[in-house]
């Protein structure tokens, strides 16, 4: 085993303090069934929860696997160097107060130095929970009961973790383990240990922040080496993304957009509650990775139907229309009242025919359905009987087996689907959802596209100060990386802007230079025809100097294309309606550099105004091979300032059937 792994599945467990956290640590262990040596440690106690207590850790009989210390931030310092040098296996360091503190970061340096090269979880955490070796280096109350093989769990905050391990949806949880701080041991170097054992299904994670980027990209690709797919719950706004706000972009992309784009990279499926998270790794748990979102969805009612549908239309699911081979099938079992349709509604002519029930069950799924679910409300068992539904639990059984396609059991609210029922469906391979709308989040996660791996993300850092560059000169940056800029000169003076004009030809632009948003501010003129409406145009701005260029006609449609530099994240491209649209229709998309060809033509396809990019209504359509191609330049001017640019933003790009043209931009450098 490797080291983390000797503090994850320990064979023997020291715990360090006498408060009642550490009993707690011991009654867990005890309760859990760990099979292992628990030696308590405490200088003046002789019994810590009701076990003899050691004077020192150097009165061990041996260097402890696993190491719980329960005691104040200065004196756990002390104990893990100790532990470092007499070989243990590992700790938690169950103390606050360390870097997520003012007066803490030289404490943070020290407790570093002290661990060497001995795994240390935390510090600020409760530790770890494993149910399939039954470990519970964990100083309070939890939900897990042991299991052979089941999902991990890992989360930077203990009380989520512990709320998690409460569930009772059916569940198995094989981990649950927090990070705290991260002060050694990150969320996604912990997982890399976790994810390999045989026994592990899923994995799922709660984060707060990302850390170490390149960590979480070993990780997704371990993922999809072994085939176990992941799920996070990414929570708040990172600290450390301290984005500029005089562009569109930085308000587009904020931190979000980027936590979006980085999981959306590595293939890491991203909900939006607890119980969606749960929900997923149930699926995941179950079936795996949904090949897509294609649902079949049968109820005897109207009312379950009708909501399913309209949720399932909100996640993006889809229902396949019934085949005519199912048409037949299913009105061989169901009266000519039952429309046939999917969703179902199969009425309750055949409630407690289990056979007919496995019939239009079968019938419902096939090749060119992913998931085909049964909802199925149960009653309270404690006041009432369940034996019909008990048929119909079978009846599904019988159908997952007769067809070997995946099925679901849905409860329209969790209450209504015991965690008892949830249970036996995990053991048949079905997998048992609670809730509608977290149902159709869940699936539709489940789903989502598995990428290919990329090349490493483009680090970003952060600035101690910004310089935004002239307009002018941004263009021909840019332009010398083959980017297509009209015809122009900038620095002009008031006295010359018409002589530019005549040079130029007409009709041409003129703008104000030193102005952000330039068209809310009267900025920018368009469309002047001649030397008169120049220099008028130049009498009505407030600026020193001009930029003239030529005006581009023939727009098919203007889009936006900024990069931020995020420390968080990375250097996050946002694709979105550009030009007076960006702010009204907030019609944006984002990615993380470097990118490819085919994810730039995949974001363009999922913008509003895509309809326009490709020709609405007969129009004619715009240069998508120039708009990619701008991208990608642009890409490349990016990666060769990675060390200077704080953000840099093209709005418009104005998009014609012929070209992809810079009519303004926006580049801000940083200083360190």
């Amino acid at each position: 085993m490797s080291d983390l792994e000797r503090l994850l599945r320990p064979r023997s467990i020291a715990v360090v303090g006498g408060g009642a956290w550490c009993d707690s640590v011991i009654e867990q262990n005890q309760k859990i069934g760990f099979k292992g040596h628990i030696w308590p440690v405490h200088p003046q106690k002789d019994i810590v929860g009701g076990l003899p207590a050691f004077k020192t850790l150097a009165d061990l009989p041996d260097a402890p696997d696993a190491t719980f210390i329960g005691v104040n931030r200065t004196a756990t310092i002390g104990l893990v160097s100790e532990l470092n040098q007499m070989g243990a296996g590992g700790a938690v360091c169950f103390a606050s107060g360390f870097k997520e503190t003012a007066d803490g970061a030289d404490l943070h340096d020290q407790l570093l130095a002290a661990a060497g090269g001995m795994p240390i979880l935390g510090p600020n955490c409760y530790g770890v929970l494993n149910a399939v070796d039954r470990v519970a280096l964990w100083p309070d109350q939890h939900g897990l009961v042991p299991v052979e093989r089941g999902v991990a769990i890992l989360a930077q905050s203990s009380n989520i973790a512990i709320n998690l391990t409460m569930q009772q949806r059916g569940l198995p949880i094989a981990y649950t383990i927090t990070a705290g701080n991260q002060a050694q041991q990150g969320l996604a170097s912990i997982a890399q240990t976790v994810i390999r054992d045989d026994r592990v299904t899923a994995l799922g994670l709660y984060i707060e922040s990302f850390g170490d980027i390149a960590a979480f990209e070993e990780l997704a690709q371990l993922s999809r080496a072994l085939g176990k797919p992941i799920v996070a719950l990414k929570v708040g706004r990172s600290q450390e993304s301290q984005l500029a706000t005089i562009s569109h972009t930085a308000s587009l992309a904020g931190s979000s957009a980027g936590s979006d784009a980085v999981l959306a990279r590595l293939g890491i499926a991203r909900v939006g509650s607890p119980a969606a998270l749960l929900e997923t790794l149930k699926l995941f748990h179950c079936h795996g990775r949904l090949s897509g979102t294609r649902i079949a969805s049968l109820s005897c009612s109207g009312g379950e139907a009708s909501v399913m549908a309209d949720t399932a239309a909100q996640y993006g699911l889809t229902f396949p229309p019934l085949t005519s081979q199912q048409t037949d099938t299913l009105s061989q079992h169901l009266s000519s009242l039952v429309n046939l349709a999917n969703p179902l509604d199969y009425h309750t002519q055949i409630w407690r025919d289990k056979a007919a029930m496995t019939a239009v069950f079968a019938a419902m799924t096939g090749d060119d359905i992913d998931l085909a679910l049964v909802v199925l409300d149960f009653p309270r068992l404690d006041s009432c009987t369940a034996d019909d539904w008990m048929i119909a639990i079978e009846a599904i059984e019988d159908a997952a087996i007769q067809t070997g396609r995946p099925f679901g059991v849905v409860g329209s609210i969790v209450e209504n689907l015991p965690e008892a029922i949830a249970k036996r469906l995990l053991g048949a391979g079905i997998v048992p959802l609670c809730d509608f709308g977290t149902t159709c989040e869940a699936i539709s996660a489940a789903c989502m596209s598995l990428n290919q791996d990329h090349q490493p993300l483009l680090r970003a850092q952060g600035f101690a100060t910004t310089t935004t560059v002239t307009e002018g000169d941004a263009k021909l940056a840019l332009a010398t990386y083959g980017m297509d800029v009209p015809k122009s000169r900038a620095g002009v003076g008031r006295a010359d802007v018409v002589d530019c004009a005549e040079k130029i030809g007409f009709p041409v632009v003129l703008k104000g230079e030193g102005v952000a948003h330039k068209t809310e501010v009267g900025a920018v003129k368009l469309h002047l025809a001649d030397a008169a409406q120049v220099r008028a145009a130049a009498q009505e701005m407030q600026a020193e100097t001009f930029l003239v260029e030529e005006m581009i006609t023939g727009t098919v449609a203007e889009l936006l294309i900024g990069v931020v530099a995020d420390p968080a994240h990375g250097f996050v491209l946002t694709l979105a309606a550009g030009g007076t649209l960006t702010e009204i229709l907030e019609d944006g998309q984002s990615l993380l550099l470097p990118t490819t060809d085919a994810d730039i033509r995949h974001a363009l396809g999922q913008l509003k105004i895509n309809p326009l990019l490709i020709g609405f209504r007969g129009g004619e359509p715009a240069n998508t091979d120039a708009i990619v191609d701008a991208v990608l330049r642009l890409q490349n001017f990016v990666t060769d300032h990675a060390d200077e640019i704080t953000e840099i933003e093209i709005n418009p790009l104005i998009c014609t059937k012929d070209r992809a043209i810079i009519a303004d931009a926006l580049l801000v450098k940083g200083t360190t």
